[in-house]
């Protein structure tokens, strides 16, 4: 009966350190498949984009104008209210 107890531990202990072993092994195997996958950051990076060239006054000015007409025609219809107005006013008014 000892040596049956005996074999049946060291069965047990062999096939616990294979398992640790072969999850161990699995999960190094995945993190270097996940770190292949990514891209590298500057291999499909698009290219910079040129800043826009700076508007002229006149043409900022009748832009405004023309967003605060549109903030007008909204609050008139009702879909704005007097406090939704007043927000989106200044902020056309302060860009």
């Amino acid at each position: 009966m000892p040596g049956l107890l005996r074999g049946v531990a060291r069965t047990a202990v062999v096939a616990g350190t294979a398992t640790a072993v072969s999850n161990r092994v699995s999960r190094r195997q995945a993190g270097r498949w996940a770190r292949q996958e990514e891209p590298a950051p500057q291999q499909y990076a698009p290219p910079p984009a040129a800043a826009p060239a700076p508007a002229a006054p006149a043409d900022d000015m009748s832009d405004k104008i023309a967003q605060l007409k549109e903030l007008g025609q909204l609050k008139e219809q009702g879909v704005l209210t007097e406090e939704e107005f007043a927000a989106q006013k200044s902020k056309i008014l302060a860009s």
